[in-house]
């Protein structure tokens, strides 16, 4: 399987641009699976602590716009996720779209950081912890979208369901880039899945680009950067159905002594 992470621009002039030149890359490459940063398709709104509905509704009305065009990257599956709302209340949630079905969300984000810069608590609800996995081009799927990557009973649990690909879309700065790739090398071996990470990106290093591509037992295969925003590589599914039985994950599912 061929699958392509990004670092795609907050600034929406900028991200047009990316936009175009992601569509010729997956092209180019043949990529059959892109994943997107977090909710990439409005610049990043939970900047001050108080929820601002006007700025909430712009986020939606530009997802819901960008969502109809999910189908001029050319790939069979894209990947990210959104701004939802769901009766009275908000959340941030994770899509995964094709031609033939569209957009089906898949999972919504239950770890919410709350501080300066990223008050996403203050601005939506945190789901009730629900990792199941979901199908995707012949494979098993799972998201840990960006804060839940440190949640790594969860990438155990990953492993125990048979996941193959792991999808972390981000919203993370330059100066934490390697405790994040840190946590992706580690969240992929735990849970013997490809690991596959898309990260906003701005020239200021409010955030830090970075995508990433790990393979099962942690082996970095491609950085994305601010001179190659896109990378493609070629994963092997039976490669991560394989991996579940060697160490660690063989000793982190045995029974444990009373």
């Amino acid at each position: 399987m061929r699958v392509t992470v990004t670092q795609m621009h907050d600034a929406p002039a900028d991200f047009a641009r990316d936009w175009v030149r992601l569509a010729e890359h997956v092209r180019l490459e043949r990529s059959e699976v892109v994943l997107l940063p977090e909710m990439p398709f409005h610049p990043w709104f939970a900047t001050h602590r108080t929820f601002d509905p006007k700025r909430w509704q712009a986020a939606l009305a530009d997802h819901d716009a960008w969502e109809k065009r999910l189908g001029e990257l050319g790939a069979r599956h894209v990947l990210g996720t959104r701004p939802v709302d769901f009766g009275n209340e908000r959340y941030n949630s994770a899509f995964s779209w094709d031609a033939a079905s569209g957009v089906r969300m898949v999972h919504t984000k239950a770890y919410l950081p709350d501080e300066e810069g990223v008050w996403e608590a203050s601005w939506y609800n945190r789901e009730a912890p629900d990792f199941v996995p979901f199908p995707i081009a012949g494979a098993e799927a799972g998201f840990l979208i960006c804060t839940e990557l440190w949640a790594l009973e969860q990438a155990r649990c990953y492993a125990q369901e048979n996941v193959s690909l792991l999808f972390t879309p981000r919203l993370t700065s330059a100066a934490t880039r390697d405790k994040w790739l840190a946590g992706g090398r580690t969240a992929a071996v735990v849970s013997g899945a490809w690991g596959l990470s898309s990260n906003r990106y701005d020239d200021s290093g409010r955030f830090g680009g970075q995508g990433w591509v790990v393979s099962p037992d942690g082996e970095v295969l491609g950085l994305t950067s601010a001179e190659v925003p896109f990378i493609t590589a070629d994963v092997d599914i039976e490669a991560a159905v394989r991996v579940k039985s060697t160490y660690p994950r063989y000793a982190l599912d045995a029974p444990q002594l009373p």
